[in-house]
């Protein structure tokens, strides 16, 4: 996946795999060698639009695993980002799904329930314990035992405001909001005291707001959405009252991460999420907002920050398992994680990492100041988006929270819709 902004505050770009049929790789044995035997043979490394900008850093790994491991070869291909879910897609339906792939956990999915994801707490048990517990379960399915990718990288993001914005309303600059129904009342008293002109928000809630709001998204199971209980309804109750008051910005309801940041950019709205990446671009495009900037972690009412997470998946069907297996663990062992994170600004999933003095010490810059503070919350993060939610369903959220935001429905027939339709879709899933 390309390691963008828009990748590292929206997550991943997902889409809605077609049911796949459970066809084999075409590596010939349906998937029959023993995990367990010589790491050998030639595999098929897939990754997603990460070439371009890490070309030499993939092949020196390559190099140095057919190295570590005589006998073997990985050849390596890249695609790019759009069309991505479509053309994994394509190679599962056809048998040609390439032995280890770089996947998120919307993707891998259907992959599993089609059989064709390598359940790792059957073949890989043993590396279990080189992750953190949050991140080995970002590939975990409802309704199904196992877990189906190795966790790769991870991201979250720090929340940005403005303190001359915060000033200006007679609020402290140095105190944010740090849960919803702080946030709400900042909102509130900003849109008050600017007459309506400056919003705090930019953005609708998302499946991951109402996560960090303390909704339980499914019922224990995991064969059905129920973000519509009490507890929903409140959440969209308070945005329709923040929506009403303008203290969320009336383009919200067609609102982009690049049209967001704009607004940010030019005073419209007091808050918006984002990266160490930002810090620069605010610099350069917006010096009096760099000169005011506020950091301060992601809105959340659980204590638990929203975690993205990146995940290389073992083709179930793959003729050279062991060399799979090691492949994928080795790209995601401690070792690799730390040296790609050195390289970008992500982070790595596996245990014990995230304390190393990179993650922990600061040197006065606001660059090192967001990456501790986003290491120390991806600690306990959570991936609160549903692995099953599908982009469909994001969009039948969206469609339902505007309506209710409009004053079309209330809060709760938008909810009660919104999680029929997600239901019918999560049935037509299989």
């Amino acid at each position: 996946m390309p390691i963008t902004r828009r990748t590292l505050t929206a997550a991943a770009v997902a889409a809605l795999l077609v049911p796949l049929a459970a066809c084999g790789s075409g590596d010939g044995d349906g998937g029959s060698s023993d995990a367990s035997g010589k790491v050998e043979g030639e595999i098929t490394f897939q990754t997603w639009n990460l070439r371009a900008n890490y070309k030499d850093y993939f092949e020196d790994l390559i190099a140095d695993f057919e190295k570590e491991y005589p006998g073997t070869e990985v050849k390596w291909v890249d695609q790019p980002a759009e069309g991505y879910a479509d053309k994994i897609s394509a190679d599962a339906a056809g048998g040609t799904l390439p032995d280890v792939v770089n996947v998120s956990p919307d993707l891998v999915a259907p992959l599993a329930k089609a059989g064709l994801a390598l359940d790792l707490d059957k073949d890989a048990a043993k590396y279990r314990e080189e992750y953190l517990e949050g991140a080995w379960a970002s590939h975990q399915i409802p309704g199904m035992e196992g877990t189906y990718a190795f966790p790769w990288y991870l991201n979250t993001g720090p929340l940005f405001y403005n303190k001359s914005l915060f000033e200006k309303a007679g609020l402290d600059p140095e105190k944010p909001p740090r849960t919803y129904d702080e946030l709400f009342d900042t909102a509130l008293e900003l849109a008050e005291q600017s007459d309506g002109e400056v919003a705090t928000l930019a953005q609708v809630p998302t499946i991951e707001d109402f996560g960090r709001y303390g909704v339980q998204l499914m019922n224990e199971k995991g064969d059905a959405f129920t973000f519509n209980d009490a507890k929903g309804v409140d959440m969209l109750t308070k945005y329709k009252e923040l929506y009403d008051a303008g203290a969320l910005d009336r383009q919200a309801l067609t609102a982009t991460p690049e049209s967001t940041g704009k607004k940010f950019l030019t005073g419209a709205v007091a808050m918006n999420p984002g990266s160490a990446f930002d810090l620069g671009n605010f610099k350069k495009q917006a010096p009096n907002l760099y000169e005011n900037i506020g950091i301060t972690d992601q809105i959340t009412s659980t204590g638990h920050v929203n975690m993205y997470v990146m995940g290389v998946m073992v083709n179930a069907n793959t003729s050279k398992k062991p060399a799979a297996i090691a492949f994928a663990h080795y790209v995601t062992d401690a070792e690799h994680q730390m040296s790609f994170a050195k390289k970008v600004a992500i982070f790595p999933s596996t245990a014990g990492s995230l304390d190393d003095p990179y993650f922990t010490k600061e040197d006065d810059t606001d660059e090192t100041r967001v990456r501790v503070a986003s290491a120390k919350a991806l600690k306990d993060a959570v991936n609160y988006t549903p692995v099953l939610f599908s982009e469909q369903m994001k969009t039948a959220l969206r469609n339902q929270v505007a309506k209710a935001l409009q004053g079309k429905e209330s809060p709760k027939e938008a909810l009660d819709n919104a999680v029929n339709e997600c239901n019918q879709l999560l049935r037509q899933q299989g």
